[in-house]
């Protein structure tokens, strides 16, 4: 092969590199939104549930009877 078929080929995988790190990038930033959204969602969860948690929960404690003596 001569220098110039190598040169084609070295330039034609950096091209084809650069294609698939722009796909990839494009794929990891949708990746980013989705985990974004789904962390967003999670903390409403987990809020509802410390509500439904203290709602259940008595919020006063009866006082201890008093003991006759």
């Amino acid at each position: 092969m001569s220098w110039a078929t190598d040169a084609y080929a070295a330039i034609r995988k950096i091209v084809l590199l650069e294609d698939r790190m722009e796909a990839l990038t494009t794929r990891v930033d949708g990746l980013a939104t989705s985990f974004g959204e789904l962390d967003r969602r999670l903390i409403r969860l987990e809020a509802k549930f410390e509500l439904l948690e203290r709602m259940a929960s008595p919020s006063r404690r009866a006082l201890p009877e008093k003991s006759e003596k």
